[in-house]
């Protein structure tokens, strides 16, 4: 799955953020709205992204990050664990801010004609300091993996 070009709009969804990404699917024969492509990256996900999660749960417990459901904001709609913080009919922001570092992942739809549609996911982190820097490398070969395996859900229905 390729990695595009990032949005020109990445700065104004969390100012100072220092890593950027995008992966995109293109999705044919379907009419997709953007909480429906949310809904299906984030739903069932494969056993052994959740076996990461849980031990990435269990690593960082012990330094203060939030790792449990009443931690991330609650009060909020989710698709999968990350609060949804805004929704247009054409992308939804995800994300949480924490101590070592704030994050936004963005879900997007644009036509393509001819009955196909791009759903890509961005995503947007702004490291807090030495911890948020060091979880960022961590997790980043992981994250190159599970993204573009759950963006591909995408297209399945």
């Amino acid at each position: 799955m390729p990695v595009v070009p990032v949005l020109s709009s990445a700065e104004q969804i969390l100012p100072g953020a220092r890593f950027t990404d995008r992966f995109a699917v293109v999705v044919s024969g379907q009419r997709l709205d953007v909480g429906t492509a949310a809904e299906r990256v984030f739903r069932h996900r494969p056993s052994w992204i959740g076996a990461l999660m849980a031990l990435r749960n269990l690593l960082v417990r012990p330094f203060g990050l939030k790792t449990r459901d009443e931690d991330l904001a609650p009060e909020l709609e989710r698709k999968g664990m990350f609060p949804v913080l805004s929704q247009s009919a054409q992308r939804m922001v995800l994300g949480l801010d924490d101590r070592h570092l704030d994050f936004r992942l963005l879900v997007e739809l644009k036509e393509l004609g001819d009955g196909r549609q791009e759903v890509s996911a961005t995503t947007l982190v702004k490291p807090h300091n030495l911890l948020g820097r060091a979880y960022l490398c961590a997790v980043m070969p992981f994250h190159k993996i599970i993204v573009p395996a759950m963006l591909a859900r995408a297209a399945k229905p």
